[in-house]
C-alpha cells in the first residue's frame, strides 16, 4: 500500500531567550522539541505516537498538519511537500487533514452554538451558506449525537464531556478529510465516557478510509486503536512497529520502561519496574549519542559517543539502540 504520508528527517527547534553569556559567546539556544525523525504511513493506517510529555510528540502531530514549520527536513502529503503549498493547493491540503483537539473545554468558541461551531470549516473552505445545515447534520450523525436537532442550537456549556468531544470529532469530519491527528483524545474526559468516545472514533475511521494519528502517553489507548506505535524520547523516534509488537515484545529500553510502569490488573500478579536513573533531561541541551543513555541500566561506552541508527531488527520493526546493533 501507498504511503500518504512521508516525514524525512525533520527537525523542529524552538529559539529561546538568550543570556548575556549566550549573547556574548554568540551561542543560540533552542528546545529540540524534534529532531531528525524519519517514518511512512501508509492510506488507512492508524498511527500512535506514545511517550512522556515532553518527548516531541505533539510538536511532530502539528508538524504534520503544518501547524508549525520544520527548521529543516520534509514533509510530503500525497507526494506533495507540504512546505512549499500555498492558495488553492494549501487550501486543499487544508481540508484533507484535520486535528482532533484535546480539551473539548476549551476547543470550542463559549459563544458559538452547535451548528455554527461545526459549520466553522465549512465557512472557511468556502462552502455555499445553503449546504451547511445538511452538511453539519450529517457530521452529527456520523458521530452518533443523538437527538441531532435538539442539539443544533446549544451552546457548550449545555453539553456533556462526551457529547463535545463528539461534537469536536464532527468539526473535524465536516469536511470529509482522509487524515487525522487526534491530540489526546480523551484526556480531558472521565473515564466512563472515554471507551465510548474511542469506539466512535475506531469505528469512523474504518467507515471512512481515514488514515489517522493518535497522539497519547497511555499506552492501552494506542493498543486499542493503533495498528502502529511510534515510541518518540527528546525529539527521538526510539521504536517503530505493529502495536502489539511493541507492548508484548519491547526492544528499546525506554519502551521496556514503559510498559513495565503499566499497573497489572491482578493482585496476585507483579513485575519488577525496570530501574530508570534521574529526570529527563533538558532539551535544550540533550544528551551526546543516545538521548536515554543517561537514564538506561545498559548504557555502554558507545551509547555516549555515538548516536543509534533507527535500524530494522526484525520484519516491520525499528529500533535505535546500539544493544540490537547487528
Amino acid at each position: 500500500m501507498a504511503a500518504l504520508l512521508e516525514a524525512d528527517d525533520v527537525v523542529k527547534h524552538f529559539p529561546v531567550k538568550r543570556s548575556l553569556g549566550e549573547i556574548a559567546t554568540g551561542r543560540h539556544p533552542a528546545v529540540h522539541a524534534v529532531d531528525g525523525i524519519s517514518f511512512a504511513i501508509e492510506s488507512g493506517e492508524s498511527v500512535g505516537l506514545l511517550g512522556e510529555s515532553g518527548c516531541g510528540k505533539t510538536t511532530t502531530g502539528r508538524l504534520l498538519l503544518r501547524l508549525a514549520v520544520p527548521t529543516a527536513g520534509t514533509i510530503r502529503f500525497d507526494g506533495q511537500d507540504i512546505g512549499t503549498l500555498a492558495g488553492d493547493d494549501l487550501a486543499t491540503f487544508r481540508r484533507r487533514a484535520q486535528l482532533v483537539f484535546q480539551n473539548p473545554f476549551e476547543a470550542l468558541n463559549p459563544r458559538f452554538t452547535v451548528l455554527r461551531a461545526i459549520a466553522e470549516p465549512l465557512v472557511n473552505a468556502g462552502v455555499p451558506r445553503a449546504d451547511h445545515q445538511a452538511r453539519v447534520v450529517e457530521a452529527m450523525r456520523r458521530v452518533n449525537l443523538a437527538d441531532v436537532d435538539q442539539h443544533l442550537d446549544k451552546y457548550p456549556h449545555q453539553m456533556s464531556g462526551g457529547q463535545l468531544q463528539r461534537v469536536v470529532l464532527a468539526r473535524a469530519l465536516v469536511l470529509e478529510p482522509i487524515f487525522l491527528v487526534a491530540d489526546e483524545p480523551v484526556s480531558m474526559l472521565d473515564v466512563s465516557v472515554r471507551a465510548g468516545i474511542l469506539n466512535l472514533m475506531r469505528d469512523v475511521r474504518q467507515a471512512m478510509g481515514l488514515t489517522a494519528v493518535y497522539i497519547s502517553h497511555d499506552l492501552a489507548l494506542v493498543r486499542y486503536v493503533c495498528d502502529r506505535t511510534l515510541v518518540m524520547y527528546l525529539g527521538k523516534v526510539v521504536e517503530d512497529g505493529p502495536t502489539e509488537e511493541v507492548i508484548r515484545l519491547p526492544q528499546h529500553p525506554y519502551t521496556q520502561a514503559l510498559v513495565k510502569a503499566v499497573p497489572v490488573p491482578h493482585v496476585d500478579q507483579s513485575h519488577e519496574p525496570l530501574p530508570i536513573k534521574g529526570n529527563v533531561p533538558d532539551a535544550k541541551n540533550p544528551p551526546s549519542g543516545c538521548r536515554f543513555r543517561d537514564r538506561c541500566p545498559h548504557a555502554m561506552a558507545r551509547c555516549a559517543s555515538e548516536e543509534p541508527p533507527l535500524r530494522e531488527v526484525a520484519p516491520r520493526r525499528r529500533v535505535a539502540c546500539h544493544l540490537l546493533a547487528a
